[in-house]
């Protein structure tokens, strides 16, 4: 069972390293201004598409909207050319978002925090509708002495730092009265933990499908935790400033064709597992589980949500995972602009 991933070249930006996987390369254009028509002469009547190419990026645990290129054969009637490239986890889709490498990616409710609190000017463009939680957790070995959170405390806890499971882990602990300082935090990313788990070379490890359903199946691993009731975010989409400023339109249509698989996913999970089995290369029963606990359609950016998200910023600076308080509205749209960009079909949470 082949479950190796490919993963991005590294980038050697120390200043933020300590915090996320996010490098600090600013920018400083702002959400306002004129939009001018693109040189492209098939989209000279398309306003506000100014690029004849985009850099989408997915996570290798799987994503349908780069399998089925639904968005590919919308965009390519338009002439504009899409370029995929792979990442194992939210942090590292961040870092290159932030360093011009990529413009439209989908990741946690995490690392745009991350990324914002390292200076990062991006922008969250669309929700993903919130799961139960199930594909989340904090498992051990099926015969570990950890029988309750509490257990953790003093031990070795690895997760990709700055992910949505970084996050399950602060709430996790915070339920039985335990601190991010009470545990040590290691930082691997999915592949290289689920690998390490697997030897039984980790006693506790924060993680998402298809990982968890992985581990579960074929090394008997034990939920301590699941995220019900904690992952109540869902996931957002996720663009550069400029990109969302130059090309409101193209942000709109991609939306739309990716909340209509989406509809098709939620209504055709055993289609799903067909298409994610040869990509991921993972038995189907385990995609079957993996699948019926994932959610596929996409959400607008309501008040609420961005309550919620400056809620989860809060509690990593007052745990001094972070180290600037911030103010994640910075980050968002207006309304205005969020009526511009928001396909219709898109419902409110």
């Amino acid at each position: 069972m082949n479950f190796n991933f490919p993963l991005p070249r590294r980038t050697a930006i120390k200043k933020f390293v300590k915090y996320s996987a996010l490098g600090a390369l600013l920018f400083t254009l702002p959400i306002t201004g004129n939009i001018v028509q693109a040189e492209n002469p098939r989209l000279a009547n398309k306003t506000g598409i100014q690029t004849k190419v985009v850099r989408m990026a997915y996570q290798t645990s799987g994503d349908i909207v780069k399998i089925k290129g639904v968005v590919d054969k919308r965009l390519q009637s338009l002439g504009i050319q899409v370029e995929w490239s792979p990442f194992p986890a939210g942090p590292q889709l961040m870092e290159a978002m932030n360093a011009n490498r990529v413009d439209i990616g989908t990741v946690g409710e995490t690392p745009p925090i991350f990324a914002q609190a390292a200076g990062a000017q991006l922008t969250y463009i669309a929700a993903r509708k919130p799961s139960r939680g199930e594909g989340s957790a904090i498992v051990v070995q099926k015969d570990s002495p950890i029988k309750t959170l509490k257990d953790l405390k003093g031990k070795k806890v690895v997760f990709q730092k700055g992910s949505a499971a970084h996050y399950l882990l602060l709430r996790a602990l915070g339920e039985v009265g335990l601190k991010y300082g009470d545990i040590q935090p290691v930082s691997l990313t999915p592949a290289e933990a689920r690998d390490a788990f697997i030897q039984k070379k980790i006693d506790a490890w924060v993680a998402w499908d298809p990982f968890i359903a992985f581990v579960q199946q074929t090394a008997n691993a034990r939920v301590l935790r699941n995220a019900s009731g904690i992952a109540t975010q869902g996931g957002f989409y996720m663009t550069r400033r400029d990109f969302a400023r130059e090309n409101p339109e193209l942000v709109k249509i991609i939306l739309e064709e990716i909340d209509k698989l989406g509809q098709w996913a939620e209504s055709n999970r055993d289609e799903v597992v067909k298409i994610l089995a040869p990509e991921l290369k993972i038995d189907p029963s385990i995609l079957k589980v993996v699948v019926g606990r994932r959610t596929f359609r996409l959400q607008k950016i309501t008040s609420p949500v961005i309550s919620e998200q400056q809620r989860i910023a809060d509690l990593f600076y007052n745990e001094g995972v972070i180290p600037t308080k911030i103010a994640v509205r910075e980050s968002f749209l207006t309304p205005q602009q969020y009526t511009t960009i928001t396909p219709a079909r898109i419902g409110n949470r």
